[in-house]
């Protein structure tokens, strides 16, 4: 049975996506953008938003996200609920399969799936989260100001996440599992530095107190088994993020963490027609600016690819 080809499918529904919907509708593109699993993004599960030009007062991540949808669908764009879970990228057009198990082709795709946060598998950790408990300094470390914070991790996002909180917070308690952290030494350096640092080894989250905010951590040495209270309000989980690049293996190329590699200065991916945005190819700055930038950048990639290849494609079906 033939399918009729969309012009573009975007995947992903975070500020990327939107974005990149918005552009792309406005260019005359009638892009079909697929919201995923979590309609949204990490926005939707983040308290204020206060660094997002445009917010004076400053506004909630589930009400921003809709002001994005609503824009995108103003120009246009069909926005529809469906997970991508596999792709066929081998062929032209492009073959997207959806969790309901219908197909749908594509002459070009913006992946922007997003990254998810590795969290540590507590059951407070859900309550609390956007209530103390986040993956984001930058984002929500300024209403921590004045105050004690917890960091969890041993890498170089750990110790970028206590860097930045000693700047705001009172005192910050960095827990590492090991007898070592994994962060570069010249972040370790840093950290030691530091006054309002205490860096606790052997060291993991047993629980998270509080029922509406956080009052306190309780946590476990991992040798002796001492459990210890430690006054807190916020907790910062800083052990990685997970690109959510599955679906679009082996075709496209990521590197070893498993971000999707663009070509520099675009949003090109290894395959012609098929572009990444937002935190999907995107390990270092994680923000919703940042994000959107780039879902503008794909669009616009998008549209000068479709403009490039449509007499081609033409001469394809028919």
């Amino acid at each position: 049975m033939h399918i009729s080809p969309i012009q573009l499918v975007i995947i992903g529904g975070g500020p990327a996506g939107y974005t990149a919907a918005i552009y792309a509708a406005r260019a005359g593109l009638h892009p079909v953008l697929y919201q995923g699993p979590n309609p949204g993004g990490q926005l939707t599960i983040t308290g204020e938003v206060e660094n997002y030009p445009g917010y004076r007062n400053g506004i909630t991540g589930p009400a921003m996200m809709e002001d994005f949808q609503a824009q995108a669908e103003r120009f246009g764009t069909i926005v529809k609920t469906g997970t991508i879970t596999n792709v066929d990228f081998a062929t032209y057009p492009r073959r997207l399969t959806l969790d309901s198990g219908t197909s749908v082709v594509a002459q070009s795709v913006i992946i922007a799936a997003g990254a998810s946060a590795k969290w540590l598998g507590l059951p407070a950790e859900k309550r609390l989260y956007g209530k103390g408990v986040s993956a984001c300094a930058v984002c929500d470390g300024f209403f921590f100001r004045g105050k004690t914070v917890v960091v969890v991790g041993g890498g170089d996002t750990a110790a970028e996440e206590s860097l930045y909180l000693a700047n705001l917070c009172q005192k910050v308690h960095l827990l590492v599992r090991k007898d070592q952290m994994r962060a570069s030494k010249i972040m370790q350096e840093r950290l030691f530095k530091r006054s309002n640092i205490q860096v606790s080894f052997h060291t993991e989250v047993k629980d998270i107190i509080g029922q509406e905010s956080i009052e306190a951590v309780e946590t476990v040495h991992t040798l002796s088994r001492t459990i210890t209270l430690i006054e807190a309000t916020g907790l910062f989980v800083a052990i990685g993020h997970q690109p959510n690049t599955s679906p679009f293996l082996p075709y496209i190329e990521v590197d070893q963490q498993g971000y999707i590699q663009t070509k520099p200065g675009t949003t090109q991916t290894n395959i012609p027609g098929v572009f990444a945005a937002g935190d999907i190819q995107d390990p270092y700055y994680r923000q919703a600016v940042t994000a959107a930038g780039t879902g503008c950048m794909a669009a616009l990639d998008a549209e000068r690819f479709l403009k490039e290849t449509s007499k081609d494609f033409l001469k394809k079906i028919h």
